[in-house]
Formats: structure tokens, sequence, C-alpha cells
């Protein structure tokens, strides 16, 4: 199971059309964001390729949609109606056969966290997350904006290519998405946007009207700050989003702030605020996914970050030379290694000496392990992980 939520098995319709059908298991060779619509409407994805932690899975882990990875050879076998068992980890075809529950995992130690900050993909995770019991540590949603563009039905490359005016149409689209989202918050909760990080491999399959560089390894190419730095017109896209939300907000567009994604040091984090033409007095967060930025960590709580957000899929496989995406590595992809877990304890002592709040992305299977070894009281959590979380807080102590 690349992704799999507090559920025993899931039933549907085998769905290959790569069209949304409500309801039905979507069968694809991978979880690519020309999916995004096919996926948000199914109950389960069934896959042949991919690792847990790829961006189109995490958008299934915010969203309680289980992912199964198959062999190329089972693929063509699945069809009509087919149930999952997920803690199984297997197919069956047509009939339903009782599973076990499976273990639940222990959230005990969030009593001891001080804030929690949660990855969404749309508005209705906000609003589903703020109905929950026990949760009055969630004070942050954080979107990436690849997400907010495939809500929006945007194609952000073909807009950025197409002249100044689409730019900034594109900017007052996302920009109208954010508005939309802090219509969900509570008073004491903020949103934070981390800026495109499209590779180009998932820019392919979304972009219709401008070519898109072919790259030997997108996962080491041209994407997060690199890329924003060389795209000419993305600071009147920013320019814009930023007005649409002054304008549509008022003072509340304060709520609302950005991290720059996939960074390396304090001279790529001072250029990008000069391309954007940022002022001093305008926060701006670090996203924390690369063992230089782990180095530079101290150097951008100085130079005025806001917050740091450490994004633990990225920075393991770099750490562990494991590709987050392929299965054959996967038991190399520790998230509890120790050579990962002092990367995390340095990003973190790095903000506790300068004051700057510091949140520790962690899978639901590592939240207790993370609070007990690390000295961090800050997380971040995908939506569906933390619904599991409130309903195992919410669940009665049993007797002994």
């Amino acid at each position: 199971m690349l992704v799999s939520p507090n559920k025993t098995s899931a039933r549907g319709t085998c769905n290959r059309s790569r069209r949304p059908v409500p309801g039905t298991i979507l069968v694809t060779e991978a979880l690519t964001p020309d999916l995004y619509d096919a996926i948000v409407t199914s109950v389960a994805v069934i896959c042949t390729r991919g690792g847990r932690t790829g961006h189109m899975q995490s958008l299934c882990r915010s969203r309680g949609i289980p992912v199964l990875r198959v062999t190329p050879d089972d693929l063509p076998l699945l069809a009509g109606e087919v149930t999952l068992h997920l803690d199984r980890a297997s197919v069956i075809l047509d009939g339903v056969v009782p599973a076990p529950r499976a273990p639940r995992t222990d959230f005990d130690t969030l009593h001891d966290v001080d804030s929690i900050c949660v990855v969404i993909a749309d508005s209705t995770d906000i609003r589903s997350t703020n109905t929950l019991p026990h949760l009055d540590r969630v004070d942050r949603f954080f979107i990436r904006e690849e997400f907010a563009c495939l809500a929006a039905d945007q194609s952000p490359i073909d807009a950025l290519r197409a002249g100044v005016t689409e730019a900034e149409r594109y900017g007052a689209r996302i920009g109208a998405e954010l508005c939309a989202m802090v219509g969900e918050l509570l008073p004491h909760q903020t949103l934070v946007m981390r800026l495109l990080d499209l590779r180009s491999d998932d820019a392919a399959q979304i972009t219709t009207g401008v070519p898109v560089h072919d790259e030997p390894n997108p996962e080491l190419g041209l994407h997060g700050a690199r890329w924003l730095l060389e795209e000419r017109l993305y600071p009147h896209a920013f320019r814009a989003l930023r007005a649409h939300l002054r304008q549509h907000l008022g003072p509340a567009a304060a709520r609302v702030s950005f991290a720059v994604p996939f960074i390396n040091d304090l001279a790529e984090f001072h250029r990008l605020r000069r391309h954007l033409g940022l002022t001093a007095d305008t926060s701006l967060s670090v996203f924390v996914e690369t063992p230089a930025a782990v180095h530079a960590a101290a150097d951008f709580c100085r130079a005025g970050a806001s917050e740091l957000f450490v994004g633990t899929k990225d920075l393991i496989q770099f750490y562990l030379a494991a590709d987050r995406g392929n299965h054959l590595v996967a038991s190399v992809y520790q998230t509890r290694h120790p050579a990962v877990l002092a990367a995390l304890a340095q990003a973190v002592a790095a903000g506790r000496r300068t004051g700057v709040p510091v949140h520790v992305f962690a899978l639901g299977a590592d939240v207790d392990h993370y609070v007990r070894h690390l000295p961090t009281r800050r997380l971040m959590m995908c939506t569906a992980e933390l619904h599991q979380a409130a309903r195992h807080l919410a669940a009665p102590v049993p007797a002994r």
C-alpha cells in the first residue's frame, strides 16, 4: 500500500477512462497531475509505479484515498467490480472477503504538540478539519500552489508564457482560490501557500501550449526556487495574486503567507526576494527539503525567514540516496534513519535559537516517534491522517 486510510476495504468499478467517475476505483499506470479530477472523485487508486510520498500520492493522503501498487502484469487483469483489502494490500475480483481490522496508529503524543499545520488540497479540507473535536492545536493550513492550480483548472506554465496579461490573470485566479480558503479559517488560524514547484515531468502533463524541457532527472532538475528565479513573468503573477488578496480580504490578507520551495542557501533566498519584488517588511517562509537547506537553516532564520517548514519526503530521499518514487528501494527509504533524525533536529534547533517557528512534516506512523525523539512541538500532517488522529483521541480509553 502506498497510501492507506483508516478503513479495511474499498470496493468499486475499475475506471480506466482517465476521466472523473465518482465512486469508482481508478486504474492507471502512474499517478500524474493530469489525473487530478479523476483521482479526487475515486474511492481508491490502483497503479504500477510510484512511491509512498510522491506529489499525487500526497494528494491522495490528504483526501484519504487509498493507493495500491500492483505489478505491471497484473494491471490488465483488473476489470469490473473489485475490492481492495487495505490491511492485506490485495485485490479481490468480484466477491468480498471479510478482513481483520488493521492496527491503529498511536497519536497520544499529539497532546504534547503546540501547533499543527495541516497539508490540504482545497478549501473543503479546511472545512472538514475544523469540525473535528480535540484538535484546537490546528492553527495553520498549508497548500501547494500546484494543488491550487489543479483545483482552479489552471495550467500555470501556459499562462506564464502567454504574456503579462495572462500571467496576471493566472495570479488573480490563484488569489481567488486562496480567498475561498481564508473564508473557511477559524479566527486563530492562518494559511500558508508554497510557491509553485512543478517538476518538468509533472509540468508536461498539464501544459499544452508551450514545450517543456525533457530532463533526465526531474527530481534534481529545474524546479522550486531555481525555476522561480528563471521564470520571467512569475513576479507579475505573484503581484497580481497578492493584490487580489488585499482587494478582496482587506486586513485579513495578512492571514495568508508564502513559503519558498526546494531552496538550497541564503544566496537563493535573497535573490528570490529581489526577483519577487518583496520589501523588507514582507514575510517569506522557507521549505527545508535538501541537505544544503538544513545546513543553511540558521542563516534563513537570521535573514528574516518567518517560518521553516521541513519537508521530510524529499529530504529523506536526498539524505539516503533513495528515490521516494521507486518501490525497489522502499526498504532504504527510512523515515526514522539516524541521519534523517539528526537533520530534523538540526533544523528545529536553528529555529529555537532564533525564535523562528519550525514545523516538521510527519506521516501518521511517525507522529509518535518524532514527538518523542525530536525537540519539536510543531508538526505538519496530511488531512486524512489528522482525521484519523481525531478519531483516536475521541475514542474512550479501554478499561483495564
